[in-house]
């Protein structure tokens, strides 16, 4: 007499492997729709044989998912026929159970229901584990089945194998969906938490911007009903006056993909509007498509009044200063009338505070209407500032080429020095002292440093003086190297002067 799990050397296999893959199938929903009788029922009349079963080998028990002809549900894995039948490659057939070592022993053939014959077809996974067979029982002994039969019983077990892994999928699919689902809540339940513990309001958006989600924040600010802002609705809590401009740029965004921000005015729960600044990402898949607008609102209002208070007083500071400007030139005016002697002094003077003067309402405006209209931290804008009132009316006479460079109040003084002194001097002496004269300023940045280039054409020949350094080439000198920390080189050409000026970049703003 064999072990229960007497079976060919080639046949050993992994049970918990097996039990894995069998855990993956819904046996208990098959059996109950009984999905697989009619072809248990086929099988037995293809056969010609009483019973025929269709089972599920475990490690303990083999299971009848399908049955005609007997009211067994389960029996033993010791006294199972398809134990051995399911690892074979085709129909394993048993003509006479007495005569067959394996079996003569075995109580399914010496008591209820006598068997005698077996045909079993192999039921074997997508991953190649033997699960069972289909199989027939008869209590007579039989040559075995006809060449028809045997194909008949292995294609009906193909299909059996089929609903069962139609199942598999489909209880696979639904378990998927159903973690997904879960995960998606767990997902979806901590960002909430998240955004409800966040002191700003937090919203997002479908991929065509209609608002489906708010946290606990944005319904504390304004006192709006939960639901009543969604869709288009979010857009009546603005400001009268601010309405079309966040409208206007809530679309360009969803028009180009491009990100939100805006500063407008949120209705308060007390009736009060208030300064919020919006800001919104899009969320994109794999392939760049938008999936959802994630957005937030930050209560800027104190911010915003006390910019505004800096902004009076500033312009009152700078107001102030203009006027000391033009109150120092005044006084110098008047000193020189006394002195004739110191007129020419007098008046260089008084340029360079009025060129002062210009820098410094260029970066720090007294008022709106005083305004530049280039960027005020602009080095362009500034040296067009400087160089008005040596243009003519073409403007042509001195011009600002290559890269712009951001500068500050802090580094505006030194460059407003130094280019007045070198215009006042292209003036008398160089490249602006004729007609037809004019400069050309050339600006090379890199990381590091930044070059400017002064070079003066069409003017009287220059050479290279030979008296010591006057007051204004020694200003030149105190706000290139001194001030801004670079370095300046002269080159007295025929067609006129070159200077080549080499500045750290971090030397024009903080």
């Amino acid at each position: 007499m064999t072990t229960p799990y007497s079976v060919p050397t080639t046949a050993l296999f992994d049970e918990a492997e097996r039990s894995r893959v069998i855990s993956a199938y819904d046996i208990a929903g098959a059996r109950a729709k009984g999905q697989l009788d009619d072809i248990v029922s086929f099988a037995a009349e293809l056969c010609g044989a009483p019973v025929a079963l269709l089972s599920l080998v475990e490690e303990e028990y083999q299971r009848f998912l399908s049955r005609t002809g007997t009211d067994l549900e389960q029996t033993p894995r010791s006294m199972s026929f398809c134990a051995h039948a399911m690892h074979h490659h085709d129909v394993m057939e048993v003509p006479d159970a007495r005569t067959d070592p394996r079996f003569t022993d075995n109580a399914l053939v010496t008591g209820a229901p006598y068997v005698r014959f077996y045909a079993g077809a192999p039921l074997v996974s997508s991953e190649g584990v033997p699960l069972g067979a289909l199989c027939v029982l008869a209590p007579d002994a039989r040559d075995g089945l006809t060449r028809f039969q045997r194909d008949g019983l292995t294609l009906l077990a193909k299909a059996a194998m089929g609903r069962l892994d139609d199942r598999r999928t489909a209880r696979e699919q639904a378990l998927a969906e159903t973690e997904a689902r879960r995960t998606l809540e767990a997902s979806d339940l901590k960002f909430r938490t998240l955004a409800d513990t966040m002191p700003q309001m937090v919203w997002s958006t479908l991929p065509d911007g209609f608002h489906d989600y708010y946290n606990a924040r944005w319904y504390e600010f304004t006192g709006a009903p939960a639901g009543t802002t969604d869709g288009e609705g979010w857009n009546g809590m603005f400001h009268p006056e601010d309405q079309d401009r966040a409208w206007s740029i809530w679309r360009q965004s969803l028009d180009t993909g491009a990100p939100y921000a805006i500063e407008y005015r949120l209705r308060h729960f007390d009736g009060t509007y208030r300064w919020v600044l919006g800001r919104a990402l899009p969320v994109r898949d794999e392939s760049g498509a938008i999936l959802r607008w994630f957005g937030t609102c930050t209560d800027i209002h104190e911010q915003k009044l006390a910019y505004e208070e800096r902004e009076v007083i500033s312009q009152e500071l700078s107001h102030r200063i203009k006027n000391i400007f033009a109150v120092i030139a005044g006084l110098i005016a008047f000193a020189a009338r006394g002195k004739p002697e110191f007129a020419p002094i007098a008046t260089d003077l008084r340029h360079r505070i009025t060129a002062l003067g210009r820098a410094h309402d260029f970066v720090r405006p007294h008022s709106a209407n005083s305004r530049p209209t280039a960027a005020q931290n602009s080095l362009h804008g500034l040296l067009e500032e400087l160089f008005e009132p040596y243009q003519r009316v073409d403007g042509r006479r001195v011009t600002v080429s290559g890269d712009d460079v951001t500068i500050d109040d802090r580094s505006a003084t030194p460059l407003a020095l130094l280019f007045h002194e070198l215009a006042t001097n292209a003036t008398k002496y160089g490249g602006l002292a004729t007609e037809l004269g004019r400069v050309r300023i050339t600006v090379a940045a890199n990381d590091a440093t930044v070059t400017l280039t002064w070079c003066e054409e069409g003017g009287p020949v220059v050479t290279e003086p030979t008296t010591p350094a006057g007051f204004g080439t020694q200003l030149i000198e105190m706000s290139a190297v001194r001030q801004l920390g670079g370095t300046i080189e002269r080159r007295w050409n025929g067609s006129g002067l070159t200077v080549a000026l080499d500045i750290p970049k971090a030397a024009f703003s903080r």
